[in-house]
């Protein structure tokens, strides 16, 4: 059959023959509703360009011989690339800055499962690892968690700021905040107005249910980590507690996705952003790419390192206190930070735990 006959037969047509479709990759633009497919051939011509219902999606790929499938990865990606492999499709998701610069023309549903397939087509891009629902789920506790952490430091800075246009200034700590303000609102004999004594009171009720709820994650985060051997594993390198732990293993799943320690580093954003030119290497500042929260759980772990270092006479201690000696300390920070991540990704890998030398 001629290809441009079979170009008018398949773009855009509902039936679809099974062996026409067999050698074809496909790029899926997602959405909450309206899907878009675009599929080439090997010869990377244009085979299939459609819209598809959210519930057609499924029944679509069903019909057709094991492909490769190209997602951007954002939100659902994850849950529609386990969905399409368990139909016996290799599926992978391409990040966006990757995907990006593909688009051609303006930006529409046609055009972005173009370039996820032009992008797919390319060796050299790293596809990111689909996770599994358990994965999911213990990345949204984390998520959770953060997000109730930032709303309480909120209430409380609230509660200074209101306090404080009446002459009262509270103790920066969570626990002395909160005994200042419910002493302060329970003494009938303070200058508060009585709106003001009933707003303190409000506020007090909120930060103790955001304390609540953070208690009830936290105890899930130790029952977790607890269950989890890799997460044990993990507890043994040091800067690395139950929520980095459970943080690293809900983030990173199978460390077989990366080549070695530095490339998870680089994955992080702990490693320095390079703008070299004509033989010369530039190194900067990390490029901070990658999961923001992870990275900073990591920082966090380094810097409680740094503080008990003078206790400590191993060589990772030694060498910590020489480089603290002829660089900035927050140099020395992000550097044991990449430190900790390239020793966590041994030990996920090689299923060890940690021994300092």
């Amino acid at each position: 059959m001629d290809s441009r006959r079979l170009h008018r037969k398949t773009v855009g047509t509902p039936t679809l023959r099974r062996s026409v479709m067999t050698t074809l990759t496909f790029g899926l633009d997602i959405a909450k509703n309206v899907f878009q497919v675009h599929g080439v051939d090997g010869q990377c011509k244009l085979r299939l360009q459609r819209k598809l219902r959210r519930g057609e999606v499924l029944r679509f790929f069903a019909r057709l011989e094991p492909c490769l499938i190209g997602i951007e990865a954002c939100h659902s990606s994850h849950y529609w690339g386990r969905e399409l492999s368990k139909l016996g499709h290799q599926v992978r998701l391409i990040p966006t800055q990757y995907v990006k610069p593909f688009v051609l023309g303006g930006k529409n549903d046609a055009n972005d499962a173009a370039a996820v397939c032009a992008a797919l087509r390319r060796a050299d891009i790293h596809s990111v690892a689909i996770k599994s629902a358990e994965q999911q789920s213990v990345q949204s506790l984390h998520r959770m968690r953060e997000r109730l952490i930032h709303e309480r430091t909120a209430k409380s800075n609230q509660i200074r700021s209101m306090f404080a246009e009446e002459g009262f200034v509270f103790a920066t700590s969570i626990g002395k905040l909160r005994s200042s303000v419910a002493s302060l609102v329970g003494n009938p004999n303070a200058t508060v107005t009585p709106l003001l004594r009933r707003l303190g009171a409000m506020y007090l009720e909120q930060i103790a249910t955001l304390e609540r709820w953070l208690a009830e994650l936290t105890t899930q985060l130790r029952d977790i980590f607890s269950q989890r051997e890799d997460c044990q594993l993990l507890a043994s390198v040091p800067g690395i507690g139950p929520v980095v732990a459970t943080a690293l293993v809900g983030t990173v799943g199978d460390p077989r996705q990366f080549k070695n320690g530095r490339q998870f580093a680089a994955w992080v954003g702990l490693t320095p952003r390079q703008r070299s030119s004509g033989g010369k290497v530039r190194l900067g500042r990390i490029s901070k790419r990658g999961d923001t929260y992870l990275r900073t759980m990591l920082v966090q772990g380094a810097r409680a390192v740094m503080r008990f270092m003078g206790r400590r006479a191993d060589r990772q201690a030694l060498w910590l206190q020489r480089l603290v000696q002829r660089r900035h300390q927050n140099v020395a920070v992000i550097a044991l930070a990449n430190k900790i991540a390239r020793i966590a990704w041994a030990v996920l890998a090689r299923r060890i735990a940690y021994s300092p030398a």
